[in-house]
């Protein structure tokens, strides 16, 4: 990895490089004939023609020491899943070098290495052997995985008419059964059911005891923080960071955020362009700004548990009311909300104000926001609560990550 790490409980003791990732590079080719009848009729024309070339990763280079768990990170189409591949020995890069030691297990797509018209029994067997177990070491641990799985008597079902659920704790049953060096986990795990996500999460943190490596795409960011050391952010099939668990799920919410204000500044383009009609109505208030400050108007990014946050909302008022109202509230990158309040629920309506622009300001003292991105929303509201203008994710801040702690809420804690 890149970047040197304090030393912290959440450290794990690391060994020789066991995954070196070399300058690799990977493309695609997109065929835009894809059926019989287009195959027929641009035979013979210029192929570039009727094919795009998708470059899913650029000359990414990753250093994976043994006895570590990484988290792979990025916004979908970054390359994080075409990289796992690679590592893997599923796919083979278009330029540059993989090298590898120690037995390789991998959960990738749901129901990868499985045959549908198989029973699960069946597969079992097909899947160990692919795996790299003998017969007579699947024999062994046959009882151990149908338990692990859950799948009691649909083992001799064939596995076409198996759950997405039942796909997930077969397949990952048998993964961990064949006793790896290394464990390659995709996205699937979110398939299961949250029982089954604690049992998976148990297996994973007895495998990093055991000083086995574990290579992990995942979007979530406080799983990553939960069970990874570090972090490699993909963007764009780039490598953008590659360091702590906790930097990685920063610069990832960064390279969201991005995303997301590209997006959305591009739907209001589109917006403008498809119902140039809609501009001719002024709205009655509009929110001009929203920023985080601290007492003395500086400008916040981050935020430390206890800090006071100063949430400023400047509104222009299209003419004069007697009473109004605002709000605000605070999210996740999940959209889950933490906080909420405003002017009517504090019952402190916000008097009269002429046509213009004025500032509201909301302070809240002694903030607990545990470590994480947070998102700032804004409303503005007649007298009767009715929206008049709302900001959705108008301000930003992070509170640094805490490994002694999981969570949206900060506390101080003690063992006694």
């Amino acid at each position: 990895m890149t970047e040197n790490r304090s030393t912290s409980p959440q450290d794990r003791p690391t060994g020789p490089d066991v995954v070196v990732v070399e300058d690799v590079s990977k493309k695609f080719t997109i065929r835009r004939d894809n059926s019989i009848k287009e195959r027929v009729v641009t035979f013979g024309r210029r192929g570039r023609l009727h094919q795009e070339v998708f470059q899913s990763l650029k000359n990414v280079s990753v250093n994976i020491p043994a006895g570590s768990t990484i988290g792979l990170m990025g916004p979908n189409g970054s390359g994080k899943s075409t990289l796992l591949k690679i590592i893997g020995g599923i796919i083979d890069p278009t330029s540059g070098s993989v090298r590898r030691r120690g037995r390789f297990a991998a959960l990738l797509e749901l129901g990868a290495g499985f045959h549908p018209d198989l029973s699960g029994r069946d597969n079992v067997y097909l899947n160990a052997a692919i795996l790299g177990l003998s017969r007579e070491q699947t024999d062994a641990e046959f009882d151990s995985i149908v338990a692990f799985a859950e799948i009691g008597d649909f083992i001799d079902t064939q596995v076409k008419f198996y759950s997405s659920g039942m796909y997930v704790r077969l397949a990952f049953a048998v993964a961990i059964h064949t006793d790896p060096d290394i464990l390659l986990v995709d996205e699937v795990l979110a398939v299961g059911d949250e029982a089954f996500q604690r049992k998976c999460m148990d297996k994973i943190r007895e495998f990093q005891a055991e000083g086995r490596t574990i290579i992990l795409v995942s979007h979530s960011a406080a799983q990553v923080m939960e069970i990874c050391d570090q972090g490699v952010v993909l963007h764009d099939g780039e490598v953008v960071f590659s360091g702590s668990a906790a930097a990685a799920t920063r610069v990832h919410r960064e390279v969201l955020e991005g995303r997301r204000r590209r997006n959305a500044e591009n739907a209001d383009v589109l917006e403008a362009e498809l119902h140039p009609e809609s501009e001719e109505k002024a709205p009655t208030s509009s929110i001009e700004a929203v920023r985080i400050e601290a007492a003395d108007g500086t400008t916040l990014s981050d935020v430390k548990p206890g800090d006071d946050i100063h949430v400023r909302i400047v509104v222009n008022h299209a003419q004069p009311f007697e009473r109004w109202n605002t709000g605000v509230s605070i999210d996740t990158p999940s959209g889950q909300q933490v906080l909420g309040t405003g002017s009517r629920r504090l019952e402190q309506p916000h008097g009269r104000v002429g046509a213009g622009t004025t500032e509201v300001e909301y302070v809240i003292r002694n903030s607990a926001f545990a470590g994480g991105q947070y998102f700032v929303n804004a409303e503005v509201a007649d007298e009767n609560g009715s929206s008049l203008a709302v900001a959705w994710q108008a301000a930003t801040f992070f509170v640094p990550m805490e490994h002694r702690q999981t969570g949206t809420v900060h506390a101080e804690i003690q063992v006694r």
